[in-house]
């Protein structure tokens, strides 16, 4: 794929679809294959998301992920080189106490290789999101089903389903966007919902499970190409099973081994010919 001109920050606040913007695309990346086969299939944005701690290391959720981890996965990719913008999660408790160690957090994760940072909550998180942007680091926002809220939400469950959730969540939204955001995330709300924040909101929106009429959509990098463990939610399209394949091929290797198949004549280095004079 030839390449392209690297994505930024300004570009991606102005992709709204209300002004003529074709959706864009946002998929997690966490290490340089990742980051090197998404970026070569066109993605705007990688998101080094903190579901690092679910699909890589094999935790329940994202509350034991830290910001060195984020770094270090952020780090690896960047080594990539992506012309797409690289999007860091900031972690559970990395801005949430006061907004000068939020801004330190994220100024981790800029040095890591990230083009900005994503940090989840509404009203609540305007002061962390006001320092970060005030040194001129760029914030995403997210929205409605926020994984580092999952012991408050009692689970992984839809949110903004009654007249006042939506009502709260388009506030909230306006709240961040007030305090900086470039653009926010929307996960796991009804459509019509998400559709009224899009219409609402200035910058661009990104849904994940919140219907087609975003600005812009995001997955799961395992969810997308089925490498996960666990049983995709309703809004992921599984759009190959790669896992199926990996370990098909890995037993052929196992099966080769054993049968004497591998390595090959051609499979092996060889002396010369002088090495027995």
């Amino acid at each position: 794929m030839t390449s392209r001109t690297p994505i930024t920050v300004p570009d991606v606040a102005r992709r709204k679809r209300s002004g003529g913007s074709v959706p864009f695309t946002m998929v997690t990346a966490y290490d340089e294959p990742s980051a090197r086969l998404a970026d070569a299939a066109g993605v705007d944005l990688l998101l080094v998301g903190d579901s690092v701690g679910n699909t890589v290391l094999g935790r329940p959720d994202t509350l034991s992920v830290t910001v060195e981890e984020m770094a270090h996965h952020t780090r690896a990719v960047a080594a990539a080189a992506p012309s797409a913008l690289i999007v860091a999660d900031m972690p559970w408790m990395s801005y949430h106490l006061d907004p000068m160690d939020a801004v330190r957090n994220a100024a981790t994760l800029i040095r890591a290789g990230a083009g900005c940072v994503k940090l989840e909550g509404g009203a609540n998180r305007a002061p962390a999101i006001a320092a970060i942007t005030a040194a001129e680091i760029p914030v995403m926002g997210h929205l409605g089903l926020t994984p580092q809220s999952v012991l408050a939400m009692g689970g992984f469950k839809v949110q903004g389903k009654t007249k006042d959730a939506a009502a709260k969540l388009l506030a909230d939204a306006e709240a961040i966007q007030e305090a900086g955001c470039f653009a926010v995330v929307l996960e796991g709300i009804p459509d019509v919902v998400a559709n009224e924040i899009t219409e609402a909101l200035a910058i661009p929106t990104i849904g994940i499970g919140a219907g087609a009429g975003t600005d812009g959509q995001v997955l799961v990098f395992h969810d997308l190409l089925g490498l996960g463990n666990r049983t995709p939610a309703k809004f992921v399209r599984t759009y190959a099973d790669i896992g199926t394949q990996i370990t098909g091929a890995i037993s052929a290797f196992v099966t080769d081994v054993a049968n004497g198949a591998f390595p090959s004549d051609a499979e092996t280095y060889h002396a010369p010919k002088s090495f027995n004079d």
